[in-house]
């Protein structure tokens, strides 16, 4: 981890009710480079999806958002209801993930369907009302109105993953702006930019579904539309065969 300027300081430790300061993994910098780097649309390799721009948000272990960022040029570059999935996704890995196990966003999706047995977990906590307060001309800036704050929110799908440290978790990471197996894609980049992706267990995602819709494993999910799955083979981050199409474009 680089040295922190003054600025990065500030952003790096959060007060959360008067108790000790909570340091952030990442700093927005960092951040903003690493996705930047994983995104099509701003120069990166391609994740098999739309490539489109993404946000992206870091929590710290205890839910605290300390990071929001995106790949675009301003704001609007990116979907905008994409900035509190990408808080709340970071919050979903941080909140599932715990020092011997490590939990995607993605394998929470098969367990979230009807009749299993995290049915109804969406519906416990949604986001804070506080996600969208503030001035949205700072939304990703070092000073988004975000920052500081539990905003919660619990996501079934791809794009979270949770962050490790020295064999302790630190925090979450959360991306959002494409489909959800090409969030899970970029997540799995930018965190191992930041390499903090030394998790106890592989929490990868998991293409296991079968023709009646459920995982063999518990912790599968669906394959999207485009060629994400191919990707995903590529990067370690995916287990399952090929995309849906098979009409991946040739290099």
């Amino acid at each position: 981890m680089q040295r922190r300027g003054a600025a990065g300081l500030v952003l790096g430790a959060i007060l959360v009710n008067g108790a000790q300061a909570i340091e952030c993994p990442v700093e927005h910098d960092q951040l903003v480079k690493a996705l930047k780097a994983s995104v099509k649309a701003s120069g990166g390799p391609t994740n098999g999806g739309f490539d489109s721009h993404e946000w992206a948000s870091v929590v710290t272990r205890d839910g605290t958002v300390c990071l929001v960022a995106f790949s675009g040029n301003r704001p609007d570059d990116q979907w905008p209801g994409s900035r509190i999935i990408a808080m709340a996704k970071a919050n979903t890995a941080n909140a599932f993930s715990v020092k011997g196990m490590a939990l995607s966003t993605a394998n929470l999706f098969a367990p979230a369907q009807p009749g299993q047995s995290l049915y109804g977990i969406v519906q416990v906590g949604p986001p804070s009302p506080e996600a969208n307060l503030g001035d949205a001309a700072q939304f990703g800036a070092p000073s988004d109105p975000a920052l500081g704050k539990r905003i919660g929110g619990i996501v079934a799908f791809g794009g979270g993953l949770p962050l490790y440290r020295d064999g302790e978790i630190v925090g979450g990471l959360g991306v959002s702006g494409d489909s959800s197996c090409a969030d899970h894609n970029v997540a799995w980049r930018v965190r191992q930019a930041f390499g903090l992706d030394k998790t106890p267990q592989a929490d990868k995602i998991i293409y296991d579904l079968g023709p009646d819709g459920k995982s063999a494993g518990g912790f599968g999910h669906v394959k999207c539309a485009g060629y994400e799955a191919d990707v995903a083979q590529e990067l370690g981050a995916g287990v399952g065969g090929a995309s849906l199409s098979g009409l991946r474009p040739t290099k």
